[in-house]
């Protein structure tokens, strides 16, 4: 049985809408703890990203449902030719960098020159988020520097902790009504996600053990 969709007052099932959320920055910086954050709402202090790591967190808005595919890229860069192949055709992109490190400040500004050759303005949401606030004794990087930075290139910015879960959510519900907003109102802006329907292996002539191999997450 899938689960049961939420419906609006007059007993329509609300539309749920795929979102593909990419998260950029240098190895380090707290992407995989952010994911984690997005994700399940915890703490989880991970070695480097191999690649790519995948989750999925559902939101509901007022009268519709997101369900985010979030994209936690490796920041290594042995990496870095790769990356584009996963943040391509991303409907909101997060460029992280640590506060108390000036050099992922630097190599985040790399990551948005890159992004710009991806994206068409309007299509895709940029955040500059400055992760480990709870660090903010040893912090390299002012609040004022992200601002101007992000200022300058026409982005919304913060500052969270992944560690602490500060902002976070609210980082998360801003991305979704920015989203919904400038992405979702497009024609073909956002598809719409099926819940897939188990089969039973018993029936052997409609059975295809092979059918859901590139289906990912929960």
């Amino acid at each position: 049985m899938g689960e049961t969709l939420p419906r609006v007052p007059g007993g329509v099932p609300v539309r749920t809408l795929r979102v593909k959320m990419v998260l950029l920055g240098s190895s380090g910086v707290g992407k995989s703890s952010l994911a984690v954050r997005f994700s399940k709402d915890q703490f989880r202090d991970s070695s480097p990203t191999v690649g790519c790591a995948y989750l999925t967190r559902v939101l509901y808005l007022e009268d519709i449902t997101l369900r985010f595919e979030i994209w936690d890229t490796a920041g290594q860069e042995k990496y870095h030719s790769v990356t584009p192949l996963y943040y391509r055709g991303a409907h909101a992109a997060l460029v992280v960098y640590d506060i108390c490190k000036k050099e992922t400040f630097v190599r985040a500004q790399v990551w948005l020159r890159e992004l710009e050759k991806q994206y068409i303005p309007g299509s895709t949401v940029v955040w500059l988020i400055g992760n480990k606030e709870d660090l903010s004794q040893n912090r390299e990087v002012s609040l004022q520097e992200g601002q101007n930075l992000a200022q300058e290139k026409g982005l919304s910015f913060t500052e969270t902790s992944a560690l602490s879960g500060d902002r976070v959510n609210e980082l998360l519900l801003a991305v979704a009504h920015g989203v919904y907003e400038s992405v979702g109102e497009q024609e073909d802006g956002l598809s719409e996600w099926h819940e897939m329907p188990l089969v039973d292996p018993r029936h052997r002539k409609s059975f295809n053990p092979f059918a859901s191999c590139c289906r990912v997450g929960p």
